[in-house]
């Protein structure tokens, strides 16, 4: 049975960091994908890790601050957020799909999420 659990998520302030992590079970998957959620706003697209080599992708508005990363031992995948904005808070969802694109439609598996608030 597959499973995805995040954690990791938290208050903190505006210029702050968090290190969200993701644990998976149950099997392996070729791309996993971090997607937020703020109150009365569509899910969205935050980064995604693809493939054997690892290949990243990360929305223009967070670019050079969130980082992606992935632990095959630990079957683990991280999102490492820097200089976060009261704009990034939302809900954070950890997703795992085997295909090579990062659409949400493209994620068969999904966490439950954790909360990020970032305060002014």
């Amino acid at each position: 049975q597959v499973q995805l659990a995040e954690s990791g998520g938290g208050l903190v302030q505006a210029g702050g960091s968090l290190r969200l992590s993701c644990a998976v079970s149950g099997r392996t998957f070729i791309n996993y994908g971090w997607f937020r959620q703020a109150p009365g706003k569509e899910r969205e697209f935050v980064a995604s890790i693809t493939g054997s080599a690892g290949r990243t992708d990360a929305a223009n508005s967070v670019k050079g601050r969130f980082f992606i990363s992935r632990d095959n031992d630990k079957n683990a995948v991280y999102l490492r957020m820097n200089r976060l904005r009261p704009e990034d808070t939302a809900v954070y969802y950890c997703a795992a799909s085997d295909k090579y694109y990062n659409q949400k439609s493209a994620y068969d598996f999904w966490g439950q999420g954790t909360q990020v608030t970032v305060s002014s």
